[in-house]
């Protein structure tokens, strides 16, 4: 059972289930036959990661690797399988590429068909079988017989699925209980709902607080021992790229800290550069004192998880609150407002988006940080752009959106009787819409491969999105950024579609952007 063929398997088993529960209790099913070691790289396999150092693999050398015969006979296990993965994270130097993929053609001749297309989707990072951590962590709970909350908490503070999964089966409740927030170790961040409006937001949360929604990348900034180090959104380390935010992190009186905020690039009147202009600072180490005066970054801790040893998360949000203020200068805090009635929140939103700001968070004042969860605590209100849109192709979904037509390829007319594409997007899409959106494009077919469906471009869908970024990806130069599906517009002909002209106006016309990406 420790074979990478029934791992193969179990992936292709819970790809067709359907279901959530379902889903679970056939990972519980697989995790509960194996020894804990086993069961916890199969967990973090089940996730679509490969769980080890970045191993320089890209579709050209999985795609020679699939070139190789398969093995009749399945002689891969899991710590085999691994083992190999570790030795291609290893190879550098002078012909590494050549290296790497003579040991990848290697690993694939061992492994039989089914095992082939099992690492190739993982190696990708293309499985789609639906076991995201939040599903995984339900069913390593189910197979260690523990309540699911307890491992999703352990999980969260952990941050380590491997390491929760291993503790939870090998050592039960006890164990569990004994992982905590480890110093330079990124927990997962608490996540906002959208609200529709301001007046929603004030009436669905008690006692909110508003503050500024900046339009940064998020860090989690975490001190100890006199130690800084900076992680991003989804817990990798940028710490040498940011210099600004480990010098005003190390100058603070406090010598434990875990702070949660947004880095951004401000123009010369304080106004942010969009978010691709700040994320310009990310992963760059060369020239980085160049790129440190063209682009200095500030930062604005909206959150304290962690203040003098004391974890904080299960604190209400006004006690993280004035444990931040007790640490942090207000000049390096996210401005936040508790409004005494609604029209100061406007006042306060209106000001927001006057200075070049994407709209408000609404903050629940006695709730704790949900680490990892996108709960209704925290509404984001932004103010959303719309443009009727043409679509030229779909692609077929995978999991629960199997057999339907999900993902749009978005595009504008250009006036000379082509179309310009903008983006793509899944998001939005109710079931309804899904199932007539599939039959209405299968009618518009003019092309097809196993993925992607070609059509006449006739059929025309309001899109809301929160801004249009330069992109060298699409021909017209710009895309749509968070792009989602607001209804379709079948009182529309694609000629009635906004044009590209139009795109690009949107596009000059917002704050703090000019040509070139500075101001």
């Amino acid at each position: 059972m420790a074979g990478l063929a029934a791992l193969a398997i179990v992936s292709a088993e819970v790809a067709a289930e359907p279901g959530r529960l379902a889903k679970v209790a056939r990972l519980a099913r697989y995790l509960r036959a194996l020894d804990p070691d086993q069961a916890a790289l199969a967990a973090v396999w089940l996730t679509g990661e490969t769980g080890s150092a970045p191993l320089g693999i890209g579709p050209a050398l999985v795609s020679a690797a699939l070139q190789e015969p398969p093995s009749a006979h399945s002689t891969l296990d899991l710590a085999r399988a691994e083992a190999r993965l570790g030795e291609l994270a290893g190879i550098r130097g002078s012909g590494a590429q050549a290296r790497r993929r003579s040991a990848l053609g290697e690993l694939f001749r061992a492994a039989t068909a089914h095992e082939q297309d099992f690492l190739a989707r993982l190696l990708l990072g293309e499985l789609r079988q639906g076991a995201l951590d939040g599903l995984m962590a339900d069913a390593v709970a189910e197979a260690a017989a523990l309540p699911a909350g307890a491992l999703r908490r352990a999980l969260m503070l952990s941050g380590d699925l491997r390491l929760t999964a291993l503790t939870a089966l090998s050592q039960g409740a006890t164990g569990l209980a004994g992982l905590g927030l480890r110093p330079f170790h990124p927990i997962q961040p608490m996540l906002a709902q959208p609200a529709a409006d301001l007046a929603e937001a004030l009436t669905r949360l008690e006692e909110p607080a508003l503050e500024l929604k900046l339009d940064g990348a998020r860090v989690q900034v975490h001190k100890a021992g006199g130690e800084v180090r900076v992680f991003t959104r989804q817990g990798n380390e940028v710490t040498d790229s940011v210099p600004e935010i480990v010098e005003a992190v190390a100058a603070l009186p406090v010598a434990d800290l875990v702070l949660d905020g947004e880095t951004l690039t401000l123009d010369r009147d304080g106004r942010p550069l969009p978010f691709q202009v700040s994320m310009r600072r990310f992963g760059r180490r060369l020239d980085l004192a160049a790129l440190r005066r063209e682009l200095p970054l500030s930062v604005y801790f909206f959150d304290c998880i962690q203040h003098g040893g004391q974890l904080l998360i299960d604190a209400p949000a006004r006690e993280r609150f004035a444990a931040l203020a007790d640490a942090v200068p207000a000049g390096l805090v996210v401005p936040r407002l508790v409004p005494k009635s609604a029209a100061e929140a406007q006042a306060f939103l209106d000001q927001a988006l006057a200075t070049g700001h994407e709209g408000l968070m609404a903050k629940a004042l006695g709730a704790p940080y949900e680490a990892g969860g996108r709960g209704g605590h925290w509404l984001k209100i932004k103010q959303a752009h719309t443009l009727d849109l043409v679509v030229l192709a779909a692609e077929w979904g995978s999991g629960r959106r199997s057999g339907w037509l999900s993902n749009l390829h978005l595009g504008a007319p250009d006036g000379e009787g082509g179309f310009v594409m903008l983006g793509k997007t899944f998001k939005g899409l109710t079931d309804a819409m899904l199932d007539w959106q599939t039959r209405r494009l299968r009618e518009l077919a003019v092309a097809a491969d196993d993925r992607v469906v070609q059509v006449r471009p006739e059929l025309v869908v309001e899109v809301a999105f929160n801004e249009v970024q330069a992109s060298p990806r699409y021909p017209g130069g710009v895309a749509l950024r968070f792009a989602r599906v607001k209804r379709y517009r079948t009182d529309k002909t694609a000629a009635q579609a906004d044009g590209i002209g139009t795109v690009r106006a949107l596009f000059d016309r917002q704050p703090a952007y000019r040509a070139g990406g500075t101001r």
